[in-house]
């Protein structure tokens, strides 16, 4: 027996950040050990390889019998029954009308990533697997499947990509068409929502000079608004509903307050229907209904609310009958100059 070189550069060692671990082999077997490296292929681990042979695969039992497989250095166990159900590769392998690569423990080498085998195995069990949720996943999946020649699956890859290349929008505004899809929406979302109702046909008199920029204003607000927090707040329109342009704000399934930007005025006269933009009201609003966001699921932050004179927060002070009236209670605000007649008069 004789010890090895205790240095990186020899074979005969195995490094690990920098500490040499020595070993010892048997007189003759370190040289012979060296003539079997120097080839391109350099095994990492200091063990020799396994010897390898290719033969036929011989299996007296298609029903019982396990198979050991070594898949990119992934290893599984699986039966023939799995291996020749299906119409694919594998079958032409462990059927015998294809060679397979065995090494000396008995494990038959498959020259691929194994990252994948496990779901071609499922499929090949089972008939149908979940596909991965990222597109690249697929893609890999994809061409495991291909190479297998499992042409179901990958006619299920193929599929799944066509759809992952259909465009899915950013932002979602359902527009409603009854108050029972209204009260639904509002009652199943776990978000605060903004509901913004504007129809002109519900007018009787005629638009001051300014009303219809107004409308085109609070409008464009809505779709500002609902760019940025649709992740946050459910925004909805409703162009059915009785008022000319109204904005609602609700918390955990209730109405919470309510802008109406119109108002009648009178000019010579005659009734006109004014339409206002109230900007910096309709920003407040939509930054306190925030506060009725639920908070890693455990609902709004009572404590946040009650400080911020939060609705919500204040009805952990009152009995059963304030209760009720706070929750029938709405903020509406209405708005309305109070000089509107010196206004339309010039």
């Amino acid at each position: 027996m004789r010890r090895s070189q205790g240095n990186a550069s020899v074979r005969g060692g195995s490094v690990c950040w920098g500490w040499v671990v020595p070993v010892f082999w048997p007189e003759g077997s370190l040289s012979g050990l060296m003539e079997e490296m120097s080839g391109e292929s350099v095994v990492s681990s200091v063990v020799p390889a396994a010897t390898t042979r290719t033969t036929s695969f011989k299996c007296a039992s298609t029903s019982s019998k396990y198979v050991k497989l070594n898949v990119g250095g992934a290893l599984y166990y699986t039966t023939m029954q799995t291996l020749t159900k299906q119409d694919t590769m594998l079958k032409a392998m462990f059927s015998g009308r294809m060679e397979v690569l065995t090494d000396s423990e008995g494990w038959i080498l498959i020259d691929r990533c194994g990252k994948h085998f496990g779901t071609i195995l499922n499929y090949l069990r089972d008939g149908a697997v979940p596909l991965p949720e990222t597109r690249r996943e697929i893609e890999e999946l994809l061409a495991e499947a291909k190479y297998y020649l499992v042409q179901g699956l990958a006619d299920e890859c193929q599929a799944s990509l066509q759809n992952k290349d259909v465009y899915e929008p950013f932002c979602k505004v359902p527009v409603i068409t009854s108050s029972k899809e209204e009260q639904k929406l509002i009652a199943t979302s776990n978000k605060p929502a903004v509901k913004l109702l504007y129809n002109r046909s519900n007018n009787k008199y005629s638009y001051t000079s300014n009303s219809d920029d107004n409308m085109l204003k609070n409008i464009e607000l809505f779709d500002k608004l609902s760019l940025r927090f649709n992740g946050r707040v459910l925004f909805i329109k409703d162009v059915i509903g009785d008022e000319i342009c109204c904005w609602s704000f609700y918390g955990q399934g209730r109405k919470i307050a309510e802008v109406c930007c119109t108002s009648i005025v009178y000019a010579t006269e005659k009734k006109q229907t004014k339409v206002e933009f109230p900007e910096a009201r309709i920003y407040e609003e939509t930054l306190n209904i925030l506060l009725y966001e639920a908070q890693d699921g455990r609902g709004p932050d009572n404590a946040l609310l009650e400080a911020t004179g939060g609705a919500a927060g204040r009805s952990i002070h009152l009995d059963d009958d304030d209760e009720r009236d706070r929750i029938e209670r709405v903020r509406r605000i209405h708005i309305k100059r109070p000089d509107d007649r010196a206004h339309l008069h010039q």
